[in-house]
């Protein structure tokens, strides 16, 4: 954990989310690749916009999805886009 506090995830400045209608599949974009996001991969990372932290998205996907294993998912994930260099 920083000094500043918890980590409170953000797309890099060089990535885009978006949904393609066409393939109905959420996509990260970025400069020269695309990467086609699985399950709820577009869910978690629309929430990652600076101003929360891991646990405050992992509560909100919570009231939507109270019986998933959230607390041990949601930041799994996180830190794999972030070791991508996607999330800062």
């Amino acid at each position: 954990m920083p000094a500043d506090g918890p980590w409170r995830p953000a797309l890099d400045k060089s990535v885009m989310l978006r949904h393609d209608r066409v393939r109905d599949a959420d996509l990260l974009l970025m400069p020269e690749r695309a990467v086609r996001l699985s399950g709820a991969g577009g869910r978690i990372l629309r929430l990652c916009d600076g101003s929360r932290t891991v646990d405050d998205i992992v509560a909100e996907l919570g009231e939507s999805f109270p019986d998933a294993p959230l607390a041990d998912e949601v930041p799994a994930f996180l830190e794999r886009v972030r070791a991508e260099g996607w999330l800062r």
